[in-house]
């Protein structure tokens, strides 16, 4: 069956209004988010927490907790990764010959990948001190800006 002249102008009509009403709505909802999110209740009881005196002391107590539990998740992660380094270099040594190629770059490659656990175990341990560092001298710039 062909459309006839009205009926074309028709169907591209009512395709034009879905897809502005379409797009109506989707402006709407993204309207409607922006602007019932209530981001100052949200940040008003940091505010009072930072502002009373021994909330500053409670902040820089959990950092200096969360900082022992970080470095012991990574001491923790750097034996494992040296334990498992062993192990492989060791099943490779069990499957070669005494003294051949495979057996040796097994144990070399286990040495290099100690000594980088080692060191990114180092790096990742002072990164969480400076962070911790970072948070108490923050702390102690607020709780002097509130006492004042």
């Amino acid at each position: 069956m062909k459309l006839n002249y009205l009926m074309k102008r028709l169907s591209t009509a009512g395709r034009w209004m879905a897809t502005t009403l379409l797009c109506l709505s989707a402006m709407v909802f993204m309207w409607q988010g922006a602007f019932f999110s209530n981001t100052s209740a949200m940040a008003f009881p940091a505010v009072n927490s930072i502002a009373t005196a021994d909330a500053g002391d409670k902040i820089q107590d959990k950092a200096s907790a969360d900082a022992g539990r970080a470095k012991n998740f990574i001491r923790d992660t750097e034996n494992k990764v040296k334990e498992t380094a062993k192990k492989n270099a060791g099943k490779v040594d069990r499957a070669s010959d005494d003294g051949s190629f495979a057996e040796r770059k097994a144990k070399k490659d286990a040495a290099t990948i100690e000594k980088r656990a080692e060191e990114d175990s180092a790096r990742t341990q002072k990164a969480v001190d400076n962070t911790k560092n970072a948070v108490e001298r923050t702390v102690d710039n607020i709780k002097d800006a509130f006492g004042k």
